[in-house]
């Protein structure tokens, strides 16, 4: 007589923890299938000063999101749960018109949205906010097949297309390591110091992006673009055009190489000083190479030249 009864207790008590283990699953679930890095959630900390205020957002932003997300999702799977059909005559109690309730449900997201917009505001300012007196300034020109570099305060100007001039030009003067990093002209710029971009292109339109600093711009033909970059720590970070410019779009890499200020400084003048040997030197020819170096006035003998 007292089988049956076991049996039954026993199916009783097996379905809350089932229950349990549906609802961890559901809650799993969006986390494991969408592949949730944390704490970056799959973006770059962002490695200058004003890429760091991006990521701050954008984590911000994603946690928000998540917070809504759960609490919304839980208020779905407690009324499944709570208000599930037991019988025909269970039917929850029905309303409508609760003030208080829709005052919430509207409320509520208006603040969310409000808050975000304001953090958005103070982001852009911080981002495009310019110093007044920046530790260096460098004139930026992009032009089909390569990049242009020019540090006119010091007479010194680095350029090349893309497919000739791997510049390996790294910390300590190490080559530069993996070679992904390494293609193209190199931005050399002091590291933890204020340095100004006046970015600019001499032909068509293309993008100056830095993956690691959470940073694009556009480069346009008679548009001056101007932003500043304050990289935090020393090191090469892999850069590239991305609007598309041309056949040689795809090789339009670069990159950006952080220096400690005084090793930037003895950088410089070991340019200048090329530069001013290289222009004592009769130069050998038009680059046969691409016909984009020449109409920016650099030769294949040399890359670095007083800039105009």
């Amino acid at each position: 007589m007292n089988a049956p009864t076991t049996g039954s207790t026993g199916a009783a008590a097996a379905k809350p923890p089932r229950r349990r283990l549906a609802l961890i699953a559901a809650v799993a679930a969006p986390v494991v299938l969408g592949g949730c890095q944390l704490p970056t959630f799959q973006g770059y900390r962002g490695s200058t000063h004003q890429g760091h205020d991006e990521f701050l957002l954008y984590a911000g932003t994603f946690i928000a999101a998540i917070a809504v997300g759960v609490i919304t999702a839980s208020l779905i799977i407690w009324s499944i749960i709570r208000y599930r059909r037991r019988s025909d005559d269970a039917i929850p109690r029905q309303f409508q018109y609760h003030t208080g309730l829709e005052v919430a449900y509207t409320v509520i997201p208006v603040i969310i949205v409000l808050i975000l917009f304001g953090f958005t505001v103070w982001t852009e300012n911080n981002v495009d906010n310019v110093a007044a007196h920046p530790a260096q300034i460098i004139d930026v020109n992009a032009f089909q097949g390569g990049w242009q570099f020019n540090y006119d305060q010091q007479h010194v100007s680095v350029a090349g297309p893309t497919l000739n001039d791997p510049d390996p030009i790294g910390p300590n003067n190490a080559a530069c390591a993996p070679a992904v990093d390494c293609r193209g002209p190199g931005l050399v710029v002091p590291a933890g110091e204020t340095v100004r971009i006046y970015l600019r292109s001499l032909d068509t339109i293309h993008g100056f992006y830095v993956p690691a600093f959470n940073f694009s711009r556009y480069a346009q033909p008679g548009v001056l673009n101007t932003f500043d970059l304050t990289v935090q720590n020393v090191g090469i970070y892999r850069a590239q055009c991305t609007q598309f410019c041309g056949l040689y779009h795809s090789e339009m890499f670069f990159h950006v190489v952080a220096l400690p200020p005084a090793q930037f400084q003895a950088w410089l003048s070991t340019e200048r000083s090329a530069t001013t040997a290289a222009a004592r030197t009769p130069s050998s020819g038009p680059s046969s190479a691409t016909g984009s170096t020449a109409a920016v006035g650099h030769t294949s003998t040399s890359r670095r030249e007083a800039a105009a």
